[in-house]
């Protein structure tokens, strides 16, 4: 049994009924692997809805264990980004916090975008976005 949080990109693609996500998060659970997201993933799919969908984002965040966000996590984040701007990499500030909340939980970060988390302790699952 282990943590999984899932980035923006699974929440979406799950909230708007896309089989291979829905389907990967059903295999989750049925592992035992417990679901996570983070605040800034909350945010990140309330900021993108479309008519009619606030209802099902709210059930479906509400079904999922939230990583915190602290002191810890802002300090990671913050020597990432300063770290790769340091070799010419520009990180968003969102995406560090995000992979900052999985480690936190010792989770594996599930995304469609994972060239956006180079971080070497993360552990990044590669889910295809949009099918």
């Amino acid at each position: 049994m282990g943590a999984v949080l899932l980035d923006t990109t699974v929440l979406i693609d799950t909230l708007r009924g896309r089989r291979s996500a829905v389907d990967r998060i059903l295999e989750l659970r049925r592992r035992g692997d417990a679901p996570f997201a983070c605040a800034i993933n909350v945010e990140e799919v309330f900021r993108g809805l479309r008519s009619g969908e606030e209802e099902p984002a709210l059930r479906l965040v509400g079904g999922l264990r939230i990583a915190p966000l602290g002191l810890e996590e802002g300090r990671r984040a913050g020597t990432w980004r300063r770290r790769f701007a340091a070799r010419g990499r520009t990180l968003s500030q969102a995406d560090c916090l995000v992979a900052a909340a999985a480690l936190s939980i010792e989770a594996r970060l599930a995304t469609g975008n994972p060239r956006d988390f180079p971080m070497p302790e993360l552990q990044v699952e590669h889910w295809t976005a949009g099918v």
